[in-house]
């Protein structure tokens, strides 16, 4: 609860660059994230590149995102990802679940992320030279934050979220 507690959005890095060896820890954890019939339909860039991050940055033009020294770009492979009986494609599922433990792993080793969904994602296919079956489904700058503290998070109520034994809402 402490790690969940402590991961938060950073949208200001240090400079210091992110050693190879804490990503390649990032990645491992990323490798055992449970997928839909364990189809695993994910392929994530790391791009290190000064040139390249400028032109992922196009996709996403914040000063602060061009400023992470590391931009994973987590893609979704629809060609492995496993069909509900109703046609619903649970690959973007699946990359959300490998996020979610890419931002936590991240946090355990001092390292700051943030999810970053709103950008041209066709422009990142283009850049990436990625294939028509990989699509670009979060870009997630990493690397040291600027700031030692955080927000408080603001956070519904157990109440607002959870209906027992069926749903109690409005």
């Amino acid at each position: 609860m402490d790690l969940v507690k402590k991961r938060y959005s950073v949208r200001n890095y240090k400079d210091t660059p992110v050693e190879k060896e804490k990503i390649l820890q990032i990645l491992e954890t990323v490798r055992f994230a449970p997928s839909a019939t364990n189809a695993q339909p994910w392929h994530f860039i790391v791009v290190t590149d000064e040139k390249l991050k400028d032109e992922i940055a196009e996709a996403y033009p914040r000063e602060w995102f061009k400023k992470a020294p590391v931009v994973i770009v987590a893609c979704g492979d629809h060609s492995k990802s496993w069909k509900r009986r109703d046609g619903k494609d649970h690959c973007d599922v699946d990359i959300a679940i490998a996020v979610d433990h890419l931002t936590l792993a991240a946090t355990e080793l001092g390292l700051g992320t943030c999810w970053v969904c709103a950008f041209d994602s066709e422009k990142c296919s283009k850049v990436l030279n990625l294939p028509k079956h990989l699509e670009p489904i979060v870009l997630i700058p990493l690397g040291y934050p600027a700031e030692a503290e955080q927000k408080e998070k603001r956070r519904k109520a157990l109440e607002e979220i959870v209906s027992w034994d069926g749903y109690k809402g409005e």
